[in-house]
C-alpha cells in the first residue's frame, strides 16, 4: 500500500522543551506586562511571541507566568518583582516589559515561564536561554530548544520565541 505524502499543511508542530521549575517559583503573580520595579538592577528587555497550539493555530487567551533574576543574579523572594502573569490577545501574542537577568553560580542567564492553552490543557513549565552566553555549555538545564532570538535596539534588547503547547 502506498501512503500518500505528508504535506506541509498536516505537519504537525513541536511541542516546546520542558525545563524543570525550579527552587524560585511563586504563586500568585500580579497581572501585568511590566515586571521589573523602580532601581531593579538590568539592562531592558523586551520579550515578545506567540503562543501556538500544535497546528501552528494562535491560542488567545493562554495563560503565560514569568519570573527571572535581576542582572545579578538574584531573586526577590519577598514580593513579586521581577514576576508577573499575563494572557495573549486574539492572535495568541504576548509582550513583557523586564530587564535582561543575570548568571548566578553555575546557571546561565535564563527565564522561567509557565504556559496553558487553557483551564482543560496542562502547563508547560519551560525556561528561555540567550544564545552566545558562555555558562550555557556547562548550566545543566540549558536547553538548545528554548533559546530565544536575540536583537539590540536603541531601548535595549528584543527577544523573541513563540511557545507551541497542547490544546484540550
Amino acid at each position: 500500500m502506498i501512503m500518500p505524502e505528508k504535506n506541509e499543511a498536516n505537519r504537525k508542530l513541536d511541542l516546546t522543551a520542558a525545563v524543570e521549575e525550579g527552587p524560585y517559583y511563586k504563586f500568585g503573580s500580579p497581572e501585568r506586562k511590566a515586571i521589573a520595579g523602580p532601581g531593579t538592577y538590568g539592562s531592558k528587555l523586551i520579550l515578545e511571541g506567540r503562543v501556538l497550539d500544535t497546528n501552528g493555530q494562535p491560542v488567545p487567551g493562554a495563560w503565560l507566568d514569568f519570573w527571572h533574576a535581576d542582572g545579578h543574579g538574584s531573586y526577590d523572594n519577598e514580593d513579586y518583582n521581577l514576576r508577573g502573569h499575563q494572557y495573549t490577545d486574539e492572535d495568541g501574542r504576548y509582550s513583557l516589559e523586564t530587564l535582561r537577568p543575570g548568571d548566578y553560580m553555575m546557571r546561565s542567564p535564563h527565564l522561567h515561564v509557565k504556559v496553558r492553552a487553557n483551564e482543560k490543557s496542562p502547563i508547560l513549565t519551560t525556561q528561555l536561554f540567550f544564545p552566545g552566553e558562555s555558562k550555557n555549555t556547562t548550566d545543566p538545564l540549558f536547553e538548545k530548544l528554548t533559546v530565544v532570538d536575540l536583537k539590540d535596539t536603541a531601548q535595549g534588547q528584543k527577544a523573541t520565541f513563540d511557545f507551541v503547547v497542547e490544546r484540550y
